[in-house]
């Protein structure tokens, strides 16, 4: 399996071409009055989590926050405020059952200008549809075969599915290139020399509804790395269990049998597309 043929090349680019999906139009959207008091909307709310989430405000409304009959709106504050309130909102959704993996750790809501106006725990991203950040490395062989991951068991998304060789989300103050290169010693072992060599890729934009979990809005800031052909990763964080080297020919294969999870399958079909010969 080492040859690519024009119909999985037109399969992956197709793959590509759909990433960023609407929302379901029973999706409740999040409408924000934020940036100079321009409504924009910066989240959906799977129609199933609306019931509980009505009754909670009625019963304690919360600051900048208010659910109206065709949006959830959140006012102007500032970003210590919205930061407050939200995660009051959040830990109820949290004891209501709504937001499973809860992580105690923070990401940042950014607008397209690269403001911060608000950070809460990232298990409620993905809950409210908030459009998160995360970093995704290809490490490569000089040879040409590609490394990959595979996911814990014991991961709250998408366990035991192949990623790429370190991912991870970007937590508030963290920039794309210091978490890619934190991840790449956490996740498969790579010290900081070696990862320092990374050089940034491009961008894809992950938009997508999860069922019983909420809509999945990511940024994904691609990184790509060369090892030498020696490098075996080594996982330290309990994260992934087990690494990989593949052909390219049979990493396609896996990303259209489904094996990989859904952001990883995108960024190592653009690795592909970018490197096949």
């Amino acid at each position: 399996m080492n040859t690519l043929n024009t119909s999985t090349l037109a399969a992956l680019e197709e793959m590509l071409q759909n990433t960023a999906r609407s929302a379901p139009p029973e999706y409740m959207p999040i409408h924000f009055a934020g940036g100079g008091n321009v409504k924009q909307i910066i989240g959906h709310i799977n129609p199933e989590f609306i019931p509980y989430l009505q009754e909670s405000l009625v019963k304690k409304p919360i600051a900048f926050i208010e659910l109206g009959h065709e949006a959830l709106h959140i006012s102007a504050g500032r970003p210590i405020e919205l930061s407050t309130n939200l995660s009051i909102l959040a830990n109820r959704m949290r004891l209501g059952g709504f937001i499973p993996g809860w992580r105690n750790e923070e990401f940042a809501w950014l607008d397209l200008n690269g403001h911060e106006y608000f950070r809460l725990e990232r298990a409620a991203f993905r809950t409210f549809g908030f459009r998160s950040m995360a970093s995704h490395i290809n490490g490569y062989t000089q040879q040409g075969n590609i490394w990959l991951g595979r996911r814990s068991e014991n991961k709250a998304t998408d366990p035991g599915r192949l990623d790429n060789l370190a991912a991870g989300g970007i937590s508030a103050d963290e920039t794309p290139w210091v978490n890619a290169r934190r991840e790449l010693w956490e996740e498969a072992g790579v010290p900081p020399h070696i990862a320092a060599t990374i050089s940034p890729a491009g961008k894809l934009h992950m938009r997508r509804p999860i069922p019983g979990r909420g809509f999945h809005d990511e940024q994904l800031f691609i990184y790509d790395l060369e090892l030498s052909n020696n490098f075996i990763p080594t996982n330290h964080d309990g994260e992934v269990s087990g690494f990989i080297e593949i052909s390219l020919a049979e990493a396609a294969a896996r990303i259209l049998a489904d094996e990989f999870t859904s952001d990883a399958a995108l960024v190592t079909a653009d690795f592909i597309l970018r490197n096949h010969k």
